[in-house]
């Protein structure tokens, strides 16, 4: 194959004003026409400011780029990227190199249509006009599979769903046909269908064009779907490059095994997950597969009912300019929540997962069956009723910076509560509690004067975490509380859960679109699709031998799967 990018001996620095840090350091590799690079590792690694520094789109400053060459084969020419000029870099920018983004709604203009946007990247290349700009968007969007493309044409991007307007960017970046797409984390926290939708179509549209692919995650599970070569990132630098079957079968490096065994798909139940400390701290290896979760999850479940839903529906009322309709979100479920147990809620965007999880805690109302507490009705509460019950439900939301106030120390965040319900404990007793508890969640008590935006998102979802147990709650609900960290980090939220489940003795729903981690965390699995609910099993029955043909589709979608003949 022809080679299509070069990278030789890249550093690049930030400057701070007093020193310059360095984000990547010597890094080499090469990409050929037709072939599908992935770049792995985990945030903070190098590899968004990698694929940004080949389209030159890091500022400078305080971007510095140290030493290095980036060579582009475009037409049979060889370009020095750092080199050209900023008029050359325009007319290969979504030309001849085009980038999906990680997060496609803040990537899109909020106040253009869909179909305005993938017409501009084209006017702006090609010398075409606007009818045939609009013909030539309508193509793309048929070939990406969006549904009645004429209608999305006309939509802003706030009107789609995630994997929509993911669809969208990979049209706009198809446009003008590149030789090489770069790919920056395109299905995180996408649903497993839709991600596997997604790479397929990135796959085939590789096939028509024969561009080049270099594709971005911190999932090995997921590149071993894609990936014809692998490059592993690790603090800025590369530890590792191969061939796919060479780096997920004999890894080399102790950070790519620990990438690989960080994954819960596959684990067995039982089993603490290995985190990336364990694989750098030789001592430690030997001992990983053995060490057990202090909660090994039993077959027999407890039959003292905690929580009991009968016949639930909830509507969401949807106003227009000519009309108002009801929304069907949850439509007349049905179940039980026993004591001590991890319920798994699982289901893809718009199943109804998170609507219900808020409705068991009474932040929204149903319209129609009951929510029975114990031996209450939760409707039929009273506000004061509901406050002292409050004490003993919490919730971890699935965005931990959006759900801290980033005027509040993280020490007062998790304060609040208690403030609330037991106004007579004394300041001293409060922050002690709170030291306390943040070392439980391996959070440091020094950290008790720290704001949110000084923390990664791991360490942001175990404050979310403490603040949920500072009251010892009875039951909480963690919505898809992992679905956005890296799987490393994944991985030390769920050993976490597991620990502080068997301290605290809580009753968990568990939700998620990731049926892996649902299976390795649950004890039973709920599956949700267009709000109600298709089957219910233990996790082993449900994730091995799924019973409903939606089930079996979200257990082979799962990335790297080893056990997706089950759901076929």
């Amino acid at each position: 194959m022809k080679k299509l990018l070069e990278i030789k001996d890249l550093t690049v620095s930030f400057s701070t004003g007093k020193e310059k840090i360095p984000a990547i350091r010597n890094i080499s590799f090469t990409i050929d026409r037709g072939e599908t690079l992935a770049i792995v590792g985990e945030s903070g690694s190098g590899k968004s400011v990698t694929a940004m520094s080949i389209l030159q789109l890091l500022p400078a400053p305080p971007a510095e780029y140290s030493s290095g060459e980036i060579f582009f084969y475009n037409d049979e020419k060889k370009v020095d990227l750092l080199a050209e000029t900023t008029s050359v870099l325009r007319q290969i920018r979504g030309n001849r190199i085009a980038m999906i983004f990680q997060e496609p709604m803040t990537s899109l203009n909020p106040v253009l249509t869909c179909g305005t946007q993938v017409m501009e990247s084209i006017l702006v290349h090609k010398k075409i006009s606007k009818s045939e700009a609009k013909n030539k968007s309508l193509q793309l969007f048929t070939q990406v599979r969006l549904p009645d493309p004429e209608n999305i044409f006309k939509k802003y991007p706030h009107e789609l769903s995630g994997g929509q307007k993911q669809r969208v960017m990979i049209a706009m970046a198809m446009s003008c046909s590149p030789d090489l797409l770069i790919a920056d984390e395109p299905t995180t926290a996408l649903d497993v269908t839709v991600q596997k939708g997604i790479l397929e179509l990135i796959r085939e549209l590789q096939m028509q064009h024969g561009m080049g692919v270099m594709f971005i995650t911190h999932d090995l599970g997921l590149v071993q779907e894609i990936a014809d070569r692998i490059v592993v990132m690790y603090r800025g630098e590369i530890v590792e490059q191969g061939d796919t079957p060479s780096i997920l079968n004999s890894p080399q490096h102790p950070y790519t095994k620990a990438l690989i065994a960080c994954r819960p798909t596959g684990r067995s139940k039982g089993f603490r997950l290995p985190v990336v400390s364990d694989f750098l701290n030789a001592e430690k290896q030997p001992h990983i597969a053995k060490e057990i979760i202090s909660n090994v999850q039993s077959s027999v479940i407890n039959t003292e009912i905690l929580i009991k839903v009968e016949n639930l529906s909830i509507r969401y009322k949807t106003s227009g300019f000519f009309r108002k309709k009801d929304q069907l979100a949850v439509d007349n479920v049905s179940f039980e929540i026993f004591k001590g147990e991890t319920l798994g809620l699982v289901g893809e965007s718009g199943s109804g997962k998170t609507t219900l999880g808020r409705a068991l805690i009474g932040l929204l109302k149903p319209s129609s069956g009951k929510i029975i507490i114990g031996d209450s009705d939760s409707s039929k509460l009273s506000t004061g009723e509901w406050q002292k019950l409050r004490e003993k439900i919490q919730i971890v939301f699935q965005d931990p910076y959006a759900s801290l106030n980033p005027r509040l120390t993280i020490g007062s965040a998790i304060s609040e509560p208690l403030q609330v319900h037991h106004p007579q404990i004394d300041k001293t007793t409060r922050k002690s509690k709170i030291d306390h508890l943040l070392e439980k969640v391996n959070l440091k008590a020094e950290y008790y004067y720290r704001y949110p935006h000084q923390f990664s998102g791991g360490q942001r979802q175990r404050i979310g975490i403490a603040r949920a147990l500072i009251l010892n709650p009875a039951f909480i609900v963690f919505d898809e509380s992992v679905s956005a960290l890296d799987v490393s980090v994944q991985a030390q939220v769920l050993n976490l859960l597991n620990d502080l489940k068997k301290e605290f003795n809580f009753t968990a729903v568990f939700i998620s679109h990731d049926l892996s981690v649902v299976h390795y965390v649950s004890d039973r699995i709920i599956v949700m699709n267009r709000g109600r609910i298709v089957e219910t099993g233990t996790a082993n029955q449900v994730f091995f031998h799924p019973k409903d043909e939606y089930t079996r589709k979200l257990v082979s979608a799962v990335p790297g799967n080893p056990f997706a003949q089950h759901g076929r």
